[in-house]
């Protein structure tokens, strides 16, 4: 039962709050997770730390070459940014992808990384950006990568002190493109059956240099696809090649869900929501080269 609130402005005020009551508190910004486990039973905090409010943690800006997003900011902040609305544009389309306008008016996406849903429509775009997240506690800051902050699924490395402060990722670079694409049970309020997200990087002959493919519903975590990811390297990105590919997911989609109700329907899915998101990868692949 909780049997105490309290809503702070700035970082160090949350962070002094999680070092004196570690276990027993919880962080509060959005809470459409938060508030239906605590309904549901499958948390019990003592104590809530409000950090709805600090401005700090609800920044989108850039960094130099890096895209940094402050912890407290909504899916309708993400979806609306100028940095998401072009070539970045797969970061939008997974946060508009979030339930309703008004989830996505409260929803943060720090709630979004540390709940670490399989199904979290974030995850993938920001594990193919190769996103790192941000960590504080009251003595210490680290900075892990997004790939080794998730662990499993609901579970992450995040302390019991600690929380995260922001999450970044490197701009886009020439030649470079990113792709988003989901499938969901119905257009409103969906949750991810399936989503994917991929990067690609060409050089001027229009091969593949780097690809990095991450899925989301198709384990235990969202994750990076490493099977496709090195079938791509140096392929002349092409229908016979995307064809491949698709095979390629779909058999490691195969071997992993082996023996799960969800099999035969996701092995089949995951071949189009992939090539979606291939080619709006190197749509803008292409837009980049020529600007």
């Amino acid at each position: 039962m909780v049997q105490k609130v309290y809503q702070v402005h700035e970082i160090q005020q949350a962070l002094e709050l999680l070092h004196q009551h570690t276990h027993q508190a919880k962080l509060l910004a959005g809470g459409t997770d938060l508030i239906i486990k605590m309904r549901e039973g499958h948390v019990n905090p003592a104590v809530l730390i409000d950090i709805s409010s600090m401005d700090k943690t609800r920044i989108i800006e850039v960094q130099g070459q890096e895209i940094h997003i402050g912890s407290t900011a909504t899916f309708s902040e993400i979806q609306e940014h100028p940095l998401f609305q072009k070539d970045l544009g797969a970061i939008a389309a997974a946060a508009r992808s979030v339930g309703s306008p008004q989830i996505r008016n409260r929803a943060t996406i720090g709630g979004n990384i540390c709940n670490a849903s399989p199904a979290a429509d974030l995850l993938p775009p920001l594990l193919a950006m190769e996103a790192m997240t941000v960590l504080r506690s009251k003595e210490t800051s680290r900075l892990l990568p997004l790939s080794d902050f998730l662990v499993g699924k609901e579970k992450t490395a995040l302390k019991s002190e600690e929380m995260l402060e922001r999450v970044w990722f490197r701009k886009l670079e020439d030649r470079s493109g990113l792709g988003f694409s989901k499938l969901g049970i119905r257009n409103a309020l969906a949750i991810a059956r399936l989503s994917m997200a991929v990067y690609l990087k060409l050089d001027a002959t229009g091969r593949c240099l780097e690809a990095r493919v991450a899925s989301g519903a198709l384990g235990l975590t969202a994750q990076r696809e490493n099977e496709v990811e090195a079938f791509l390297q140096q392929q002349v990105i092409d229908e016979t090649i995307i064809d491949q590919a698709a095979q390629v997911l779909e058999k490691t989609t195969a071997q992993r869900l082996a023996g799960r109700s969800t099999l035969p329907f996701k092995r089949q899915a995951v071949q189009g929501v992939f090539r979606d998101a291939l080619s709006q990868a190197l749509k803008t692949s292409l837009r980049r080269e020529q600007s």
